[in-house]
């Protein structure tokens, strides 16, 4: 592994371990459910949006079925898990980065009754550690922008699904036609080089022979759910800061402005990306 990248997975696990993003992102992003979410109104609840997300996902995929091997990269506090676990009976495994939010999200199943059913495992979705053709559906909600070589972690998906299995996600991506620099302040912030887009994604999944199933563009999405979740942050700022640092919070809020704008400039997107293996 480069110095580069072994510095991207441990600046990810060193800031998803951090009380203050593990209070912030469960208490304020939306609990059980820490990505964009679809948006009925402007004023949606921030959970149900982000929960809608998981069931529109789960509706484009042929291959949930009772018994069936699904694997979550990235899985966070594991609302997703628990979801497709519960709604069609399938084993899934929940991979995460993060120690504090794993450590969340086996309570929760704990208290579900799903340990049997949700495998919560730490580790890191470049290197996923599982033999080849082991999962029927890869998954993954805004988690593969933070990977410092997402080509790979295309690869290893396409390594652990059996023929024919699916692999879907989201992620919060720049255009394809996006401006060089425009987008600086959010890297900055994410401490990343780029993002990903549509394009890129769709290149490396055909190197790999997955069969293109098509984009679910969403883009108008994205600037609702960062302005939501600003809007949140602002009016339980009083009550946040007890538990959460200031300067968190003061910083998060600036991240979330610029998230809101490169959205409404038409610099990033987001969707459900599906691929099938052959």
């Amino acid at each position: 592994m480069t110095k580069d990248y072994c510095a991207t997975v441990e600046t990810a696990r060193s800031y998803y371990n951090s009380s203050d993003a593990d209070r912030f992102y469960f208490n304020i992003w939306g609990g059980e459910d820490i990505h964009i979410g679809l948006y009925e109104t402007d004023a949606s609840p921030i959970a149900d949006a982000s929960r809608k997300t998981v069931e529109r996902m789960a509706g484009h995929l042929q291959s949930l079925r009772p018994g069936c091997r699904v694997i979550d990269l990235g899985a966070g506090y594991g609302g997703a898990a628990r979801f497709l676990a519960k709604k069609y009976d399938c084993h899934v495994v929940a991979l995460n980065l993060s120690e504090e939010q794993n450590c969340r999200d086996r309570e929760i199943n704990k208290a579900q009754g799903l340990e049997d059913r949700v495998e919560v495992v730490d580790a890191s979705f470049e290197a996923i550690p599982y033999p080849d053709e082991s999962f029927d559906v890869v998954w993954s909600q805004d988690a593969i922008l933070h990977s410092g070589d997402r080509a790979k972690v295309l690869a290893e998906a396409a390594r652990v699904l059996k023929p024919g299995g699916e692999l879907i996600f989201t992620d919060p991506m720049q255009t394809d036609d996006c401006p060089d620099g425009v987008l600086q302040p959010i890297l900055d912030r994410i401490h990343l080089s780029s993002l990903g887009s549509p394009g890129f994604y769709r290149e490396e999944a055909a190197k790999l022979g997955f069969e293109d199933v098509g984009f679910d563009e969403l883009a108008q999405h994205l600037p609702v759910h960062y302005a939501r979740v600003l809007d949140e942050t602002t009016r339980r700022e009083e009550e946040l800061v007890r538990e959460v640092n200031q300067d968190y919070v003061d910083r998060m809020k600036v991240g979330l402005s610029h998230w809101v704008n490169g959205g409404k400039n038409g610099y990033l997107t987001w969707g459900i990306l599906h691929f099938r293996r052959k």
